[in-house]
């Protein structure tokens, strides 16, 4: 059964966040509320999480995984940012957007398009997600939860755990979140092309 953590989303309390980092490193595979909508995570270093996640989305090798980045300054240790993207994708976060790039060296092969050497990257504007980052100390392998013959980000952490109670790890309530999953930008080519439409403005990359 999944542990449920329920944290408050305006002050956080330091020691549920180290609790749910702790459950990370101990290699958990969490579902955690973002600024559109719930997401499943794990270490980047966790093997399994990886194919968990895969499992409960019900999606093959090719889905474009997300690493979950602190600031702009991690971001730029995961992926190749060229000039034309700098800008744009900098003026964009924090906030609801999943970017598309050629991974850096240090990303695991397992964690990249298999023919693209491509990963998603994101920093989302969410006070508790920033604090979990802050203490994990490296990006968050991460993946919107969606499920399979669902076309919605699920919301509700209660209603997760009932769902996923034996499928995730732990669960972190933290008030209310958007029902929209991010605008993802593919940024691979060199020009950024607008892949899903979610709650970031995709016109600002039109």
């Amino acid at each position: 059964m999944a542990r449920f953590v329920d944290i408050h989303p305006d002050n956080p309390q330091p020691r549920l966040v180290r609790q749910v980092v702790d459950a990370l490193r101990d290699d958990a595979l969490i579902a955690y509320p973002t600024d559109s909508g719930y997401a499943l995570g794990s270490r980047i270093g966790n093997r399994d999480g990886r194919d968990r996640i895969l499992k409960i989305r019900g999606l093959d090798d090719r889905h474009h995984f997300t690493l979950v980045c602190k600031d702009f300054s991690q971001l730029g240790q995961m992926v190749h940012v060229d000039n034309s993207a700098f800008r744009a994708i900098r003026s964009a976060t924090p906030g609801p957007y999943t970017f598309i790039l050629p991974a850096m060296p240090e990303v695991p092969k397992r964690l990249m398009h298999p023919k693209k050497r491509t990963v998603g990257v994101r920093i989302p504007d969410h006070a508790l997600v920033q604090l979990l980052l802050e203490e994990l100390g490296e990006p968050l392998l991460s993946s919107s939860l969606i499920l399979p013959g669902e076309d919605e980000v699920r919301t509700l952490g209660w209603e997760i755990k009932e769902d996923l109670d034996h499928a995730v790890d732990l669960v972190v309530e933290a008030g209310e979140t958007s029902s929209e999953p991010t605008t993802v930008v593919d940024w691979s080519s060199g020009t950024p092309e607008v892949i899903r439409r979610g709650a970031g403005d995709p016109d600002r990359f039109g």
